[in-house]
């Protein structure tokens, strides 16, 4: 929500999205995000493609999403136990290609251009300051996603 308030005047008047803490996006709302972004911030907690059906976004075309940003990859010992008993009901190919180096390869299938994500597990406070980086750099500065990212990994 600070992020929201704090570059609201630039860009983000014709931001559309749901703040989970409100209530959890159906299916369909999140295809709806998917297609009509140009683009697409996912700021939660475990893998990203743990939460919309694989085999709707393999199918989905998203030629208009220039940049995604997945900030997932947050574990708690709650958000851990959902994930568990989600993939017992899935097979170990499937949790596989939940992963993000094969996200990023599902996603860019699907048209999407340039994806910015995370690797491996952090915290939400670590989310938070790439957050507030990624925001600072592409918003306000107006640098590339390239000369973003690299500042990341400074």
């Amino acid at each position: 929500k600070e992020i929201l308030e704090k570059y609201h005047d630039l860009f983000t008047l014709q931001w559309e999205g749901v703040i989970g803490s409100i209530y959890v996006p159906s299916q369909a709302e999140w295809e709806q995000l998917l297609t009509n972004c140009s683009a697409f911030l996912f700021y939660g907690m475990e893998r990203f493609l743990s939460h919309i059906l694989l085999n709707r976004l393999v199918a989905m075309n998203i030629p208009k999403c220039h940049l995604m940003i997945l900030l997932d990859l947050v574990r708690s010992k709650q958000s851990y136990q959902r994930m568990t008993n989600s993939d017992i009901h899935k097979s170990s190919l499937h949790v596989a290609i939940e992963r993000p180096t094969e996200t990023a390869m599902l996603l860019s299938l699907t048209g999407v251009r340039a994806i910015i994500a995370n690797q491996w597990y952090t915290t939400l406070q670590e989310n938070a300051e790439r957050l507030e980086i990624l925001s600072e750099n592409l918003l306000s500065i107006g640098r590339t996603t390239g000369q973003t990212v690299h500042t990341l990994q400074k």
